[in-house]
């Protein structure tokens, strides 16, 4: 008796909208909770080569929290490719700058590191 496992195709996949509001929460357990989703592993047919996550959208996300005082603290670099062009700003002023970009970048550390990124 032969098995057959039945691979998911990227046109048989159902994604679904999740609303997660980060209001006061802490930032890692958002982001991985996205993360999740995003990559599809609160699904049953996951596939490893077929991005079948679903869409996320995160309301209140200048009210994320750090835990333990890390606002002051938690730093953030970027390069803006010149000698001597490396840029810090702090977690308190970016949420002020931009509060989107804090919480993209937890997510996309969270993602696995391949040619499937991109599209999550």
């Amino acid at each position: 008796m032969k098995y057959k496992t039945d691979w998911t195709n990227k046109s048989e996949v159902d994604r679904v909208w999740h609303i997660i509001d980060a209001k006061d929460q802490i930032l890692g357990r958002v982001a991985t909770k996205i993360a999740s989703l995003l990559i599809g592993k609160e699904k049953v047919s996951i596939v490893p080569n077929v991005d079948g996550g679903d869409f996320v959208i995160v309301l209140n996300s200048d009210n994320v929290k750090l835990t333990r005082g890390k606002e002051s603290k938690k730093m953030y670099y970027k390069h803006t490719g010149y000698p001597g062009g490396l840029k810090e700003i702090v977690f308190e002023d970016q949420i002020k700058k931009d509060s989107r970009r804090v919480i993209e970048l937890a997510v996309k550390n969270m993602l696995s590191k391949n040619k499937l990124r991109d599209n999550r």
